[in-house]
């Protein structure tokens, strides 16, 4: 019965902040953000552990890998625009990909962190499925990589949109690249609020910085960053 109301709880609370999201068009509502502040506060108020909100919200976490594949949907929509600019899309992601495994490594060995957790945050930048499990081949706990992941999400949400103002960048392929080669599916929905066709080059960007991530990761882990 409490999983039955978490899960109410939780969806409930999405909508909501979708909601005031869609109305007002402040970043701070997004509810990638709002959800889990107000789903941890009140979990807490009501004393209700982790693995009593699990038994509910297990299914929402089940829902992510048929979410991530509907990404699809633009991709075919927009193929001709895909097929032109492949070549820009994937040398600009190849060369993200690089420098988000490359950087977070750094980061993580200059603050001292133990193994596991650099291991940890490593995949940040990949859609949370997949990150997940890159953490796990490389040794990671994907739990606290998911953490990171949306972490990565919610700043890529939040500068993303600054910083195509500030360069003024007004190519969708540019928009696109950006957003989801720096913040997966996070970036990918706001790429989707400026155009449908920058929607469809970040899902592109989103699946090809995975994928490299995949095997880049496990790669500089036990040949050039052997922590």
């Amino acid at each position: 019965m409490v999983g039955f109301l978490c899960l109410v709880l939780t969806v409930g609370i999405y909508w909501a902040a979708k909601w005031g999201y869609k109305h007002l068009k402040k970043i701070y509502l997004t509810p990638l953000l709002i959800a889990p502040i107000l789903i941890v506060a009140i979990l807490l108020i009501c004393n209700v552990s982790y693995s009593g909100y699990e038994d509910g919200g297990k299914w929402l976490t089940e829902l992510l890998q048929p979410a991530t594949i509907a990404f699809a949907i633009p991709l075919y929509k927009f193929y001709p625009v895909l097929k032109k600019h492949f070549s820009e899309i994937l040398l600009s992601v190849l060369t993200g990909s690089l420098i988000s495994v490359i950087a977070s490594a750094f980061m993580a060995v200059f603050l001292h962190l133990n193994k596991s957790l650099i291991h940890s945050i490593i995949p940040y930048s990949i859609t949370t499925p997949i990150a997940m499990g890159v953490s796990s081949k490389i040794g990671g706990i994907p739990t606290i990589t998911a953490i990171f992941v949306i972490i990565t999400g919610i700043t890529g949400m939040i500068l993303g949109p600054m910083i195509i103002r500030i360069f003024k960048f007004r190519s969708d392929v540019a928009h696109g690249v950006l957003l989801g080669t720096s913040s997966h599916g996070a970036g990918t929905s706001k790429a989707l609020e400026i155009s449908s066709s920058a929607g469809a080059i970040s899902s592109v960007s989103m699946i090809l910085a995975a994928l490299m991530s995949f095997f880049i990761s496990p790669l500089l882990i036990n040949y050039v960053f052997p922590f």
